[in-house]
């Protein structure tokens, strides 16, 4: 499954599904998730989903559902505006918040400290930034994102070279 979480103002998200079931009425089962009007905090470095209750984030809002989502998830498309050449806030705190999906216990992997996975399957990351995004380092971020989840970035794609992405999810 492809899950496509959607942050920016003009909802590109639902353009970008569209032009996929346009492509292949059946190669992806895809789901859009439209953050607007969704209460999404940023993480607080609070430690419970490693220690106290794991697997399960700490705060409670309208992120719990989007989480079980992406850990099952094979594919995960973030659509954000840009500001400064990076990825919104609200995009930066769902990528925060992933943390549940890994343990606090590390290992050394290619030379690296790495979380040990809490799950045997983590989706590939990829994103799609509306705006004057800083294409190199968002690329820089979304591998290393990837690497820390123990998957494979997807690419980092402008809204306006959407089609490319599209691609990169069939």
């Amino acid at each position: 499954m492809v899950l496509m979480v959607d942050t920016t103002a003009e909802h590109i998200g639902q353009g970008i599904a569209e032009e996929l079931r346009h492509r292949d009425k059946n190669a992806v089962k895809l789901e859009v998730i439209d953050t607007a009007g969704m209460h999404i905090s940023h993480c607080v470095g609070c430690n419970y989903c490693w220690l106290k209750t794991p697997g399960v984030c700490a705060i409670h809002d309208d992120y719990e559902p989007i989480l079980r989502k992406m850990s099952g998830a094979d594919q995960v498309w973030l659509v954000s505006d840009t500001h400064f050449g990076f990825v919104s806030w609200q995009t930066k705190n769902i990528v925060d918040r992933i943390m549940p999906l890994v343990t606090m216990y590390l290992k050394f992997k290619d030379g690296q400290m790495r979380h040990v996975m809490r799950y045997d399957h983590q989706p590939d990351l990829g994103v799609i930034y509306a705006g004057e995004g800083d294409q190199e380092y968002l690329e820089r971020w979304c591998q290393r994102t990837a690497l820390n989840l123990g998957s494979r970035s997807l690419g980092v794609f402008s809204a306006d070279n959407r089609k490319e992405a599209v691609s990169c999810m069939l």
